[in-house]
């Protein structure tokens, strides 16, 4: 198996500079934000965080290719990091601290590096192949995660964002169907939701619709905390259509639940 430590590393010091970027224009008075075309928010900081990871990426890897969410796809080849610059942008603008950085690395199609760094909460999950998922305040003050041992539909905690896309997607009818049959539900919604499930705290986590950049480092980091990370068809990865996050345990089950 390749070692990713070097790698694990770099995410954690690209993680750094985002986190001083991010934190600085958080709740700032004079924050720039506009809507995009898909009607989701994008801030100033959002642009500048994604610039000064793309930066800080062309020096230590300019042979990997990189893929964000706000700006153009650069390079080819079988390394490609994947970077989403601020995931909860509407909580950002809003005054929420529920936001993060994320920070993934795929080799060959398979994500095997991910940090996922929320400094308004004073957390930070991270995981590289093989090497088991943890979350702490650097990599050396953190503790080991595992999802959890529940094994039944009635006894599950379900997070997800809203109703909407499921309604418009066709499966409205399915999801509210689950949550009525879950013992606990609750929208914590973005990255929030899939770093509970890899903690434990929460048991499956779901949404319709999402792309590359939103999923890339969750991946990781809930299959190496023992969980199972797919799309609604069943395919393990981060590639939709949209995704299911679970402690493995549920999965088949919720899958078969939601199927359209």
């Amino acid at each position: 198996m390749a070692d990713f430590t070097d790698d694990l590393r770099l995410a954690h010091l690209l993680a750094d500079n985002a986190d001083s970027i991010t934190t600085k224009a958080f709740m700032a008075n004079d924050l720039e934000y506009s809507m995009k075309e898909d009607n989701t928010v994008v801030t100033q900081a959002d642009r500048e965080t994604e610039t000064a990871i793309r930066r800080s990426l062309a020096k230590a890897r300019p042979r990997d290719a990189v893929h964000g969410e706000e700006l153009e796809d650069t390079g080819w080849g079988t390394r490609q990091w994947v970077i989403d610059p601020i995931d909860g942008t509407a909580n950002y603008v809003r005054g929420v601290p529920v936001w993060a950085t994320l920070i993934g690395l795929m080799v060959d199609g398979t994500v095997r590096v991910g940090v996922v760094s929320a400094p308004a909460l004073g957390r930070r999950w991270w995981a590289s192949e093989g090497e088991g998922a943890w979350m702490g305040k650097s990599l050396f003050n953190c503790g080991r995660l595992h999802v959890s041992t529940v094994s039944a539909v009635q006894s599950a905690f379900l997070s997800y964002s809203s109703l909407n896309g499921w309604v418009s997607g066709g499966r409205g009818q399915q999801f509210v169907d689950l949550m009525r049959d879950c013992a606990r539900t609750r929208a914590f919604g973005d990255f929030f939701s899939y770093m509970l499930v890899a903690q434990g705290g929460v048991d499956i986590a779901t949404e319709p619709s999402l792309a590359l950049h939103d999923m890339a480092a969750l991946d990781v980091v809930v299959r190496e905390a023992g969980g199972r990370f797919t799309n609604l068809d069943g395919v393990d990865g981060p590639v939709g259509p949209g995704a299911l996050a679970t402690n493995g345990l549920l999965h088949d089950e919720v899958l078969a639940r939601l199927a359209g």
